[in-house]
């Protein structure tokens, strides 16, 4: 039997880059920055694919030999990079289940990460290892601990492998031949594949447990969906949706910036990664997109070489999209997937249908535009509810047009958190009659009579009142469009018994008080003109959003609820 077909008979999401490695084994899989030299370019490392085949096959003998064997949890906190690549994918070849926890979700919230997902391996840069040893970060399950600390060999007395020596050990027991073998467990493909933290802007953190199959489902969504193409070049903004560029056959380029921070990156240096290498295609929260569509620097460079932008985490605004668009040569165009950890991609829409049909009826408070079903993809809009639904049933739907809470169901949705039953029973619904499992998004929208969805908030952020519900997004696009305004955001405050909604406004630059006494005016006037705004009559005003740490866009409007209770007192 052949290598290639041997490899068609397993299922794991690692066979994508042993495929690669086959078909373009030169061409380069990651590249990272490693400084500048003495004329100011950077300088940069990489892999070819088929290093990083060998590399990652080292590594998963490694694993074995160390008998960290299938089914095993382990936690991976180590910075985007060449050893985060080789490591995923040697995780994924030995059947070893990656536990994925954001970095900035604070050392608490890290902490209680690592005790529910109850890994028996820990993997880190000295950081995060020293966090683990001396804060606990996971210490009743934790068996195997690994320092990926490059050249490193002295551990300081932690008790601890290095991530070179289970490289060492992973050739060790298989001779020289290994780094030409593949090591690639044969699983289902309803095994788990890894574990992913949800950001937590929106509640705790909760780990979305992936299989095999939902990685491949997504693998072949975003593949059809943007006709990505092997040897297409990718530019590494978000470290989880980069994994899937070398499954297809893309390059993957490290940009230098801080990843856990998009919202501060330096555009000169994205546009310096883009130009040196041709980039293709790029990922990028919405606050990383409005970085490089002001590039105040750079107010006219161009980006030629992307055939497609993609951004997600939150609803990206048309004047992003347009500022942005006119930076690509056409017929590029910037994609705004809807999703969510637990089930990504939902709905798909470009930049060109928004800024030439849905961007008008936004302003009018209609609602975000989030595009069509990706295919496989079934989306239904139920009756908002706070409880549980065990069963799905035709009854929960709305009247078509309504809003609702959005579920969907397909194969990209996962089917459960990791060791939450609790917040499995309030995310998902059973199916019993078809066998799947739909998953409540947390958001409402509606469906419009040409099958597009349109996102109308989180449920969690509606303000009840005593004759209406108010949603968050269209009542704030009514007032975004004022031009002092860089978004808005509704909350609720409790005043003698009564829930008082409130817009808080982010200027787009520092007002002075009478500025802002005029713009307050102006803006009553405009929510007055549209019969879901007309009640709202407290203008508050706010220097910066506090923000979710993952893509520096998602407004944590519970803060700012408490900010604008204390306001009002």
């Amino acid at each position: 039997m052949s290598q290639s077909s041997a490899l068609v008979e397993r299922s794991n999401i690692a066979i994508h880059l042993s495929r690669m490695a086959l078909r373009q084994p030169h061409t380069l899989a990651v590249v990272v920055p490693e400084g500048r030299d003495a004329g100011g370019r950077v300088r940069y490392t990489h892999l070819t694919y088929r290093q990083l085949e060998e590399d990652s096959n080292r590594i998963a003998h490694g694993f074995k030999a160390m008998a960290i064997g299938r089914g095993t949890r382990a936690v991976v906190m180590v910075r985007p990079g060449l050893d985060f690549f080789s490591l995923v994918f040697g995780l994924f070849k030995a059947g070893v289940v990656p536990v994925l926890i954001d970095p900035g979700i604070g050392v608490r919230n890290l902490g209680r990460c690592c005790r529910e997902a109850a890994p028996e391996a820990f993997i880190g840069i000295p950081k995060a290892v020293w966090a683990q040893r001396f804060l606990g970060w996971g210490r009743p399950t934790v068996r195997w601990t690994i320092l990926v600390a490059p050249g490193r060999t002295r551990t300081a007395g932690w008790r601890v492998q290095t991530l070179d020596a289970l490289r060492k050990a992973g050739r060790d027991a298989r001779g020289q031949g290994i780094d030409a073998t593949p090591s690639i467990a044969l699983l289902s493909p309803e095994d788990t594949a890894a574990i992913l933290f949800t950001s937590g802007s929106t509640g705790p953190p909760k780990g979305a447990v992936y299989t095999h199959a939902i990685f491949q489902a997504q693998v072949e969504a975003f593949r059809s969906l943007y006709a990505i193409e092997p040897g297409e070049i990718d530019l590494c903004t978000f470290p989880l949706f980069a994994l899937f560029a070398p499954a297809l056959g893309m390059t993957v380029i490290v940009p230098d910036m801080d990843q856990t921070r998009p919202a501060n990156v330096d555009a000169a240096k994205i546009f310096e990664a883009i130009d040196d290498f041709g980039v293709t295609n790029l990922f990028g929260s919405p606050a990383l997109l409005l970085r490089l569509a002001q590039g105040a620097e750079t107010p006219s460079r161009r980006l030629p070489t992307l055939r497609r932008v993609v951004s997600a985490g939150a609803p990206v605004s048309a004047t992003i999209l347009e500022r942005l668009s006119h930076r690509l040569d056409r017929p590029a165009q910037i994609h705004t997937p809807y999703g969510a950890t637990e089930a990504l991609p939902v709905a798909a829409i470009g930049s060109s249908e928004v800024l030439g049909t849905t961007r008008r009826l936004t302003d009018q408070g209609m609602g975000v535009c989030v595009g069509r079903p990706v295919a496989g993809i079934e989306i239904k809009i139920i009756h908002i509810s706070d409880d549980p639904i065990p069963t799905w049933s035709d009854d929960l739907l709305v009247p078509a047009g309504e809003i609702g809470e959005i579920v969907v169901a397909g194969p990209v949705v996962t089917r459960e958190y990791f060791n939450r039953p609790e917040a499995t029973s309030l995310a998902k619904i059973a199916d019993p009659a078809l066998g799947t499992t739909h998953h409540r998004m947390g958001d409402v929208g509606y469906l419009d009579t040409q099958g597009r969805l349109w996102f109308c908030g989180r449920k969690s952020h509606r303000v009840i009142l005593r004759h209406e519900t108010l949603f968050t997004i269209p009542c704030e696009a009514i007032f975004n469009v004022h031009p002092l305004v860089a978004r808005t955001a509704l909350v609720a405050v409790s005043r003698r018994r009564q829930v008082v909604p409130v817009i808080c406004v982010e200027p787009v630059r520092r007002l002075s008080r009478a500025e802002e006494r005029r713009a307050r005016q102006e803006l009553l006037d405009r929510g007055a003109e549209f019969p879901h705004t007309k009640g709202i009559r407290t203008i508050l005003f706010h220097r910066s959003f506090p923000v979710d740490i993952r893509h520096n866009a998602k407004i944590l409007r519970e803060k700012l609820a408490v900010w604008a209770s204390r306001r009002m007192i």
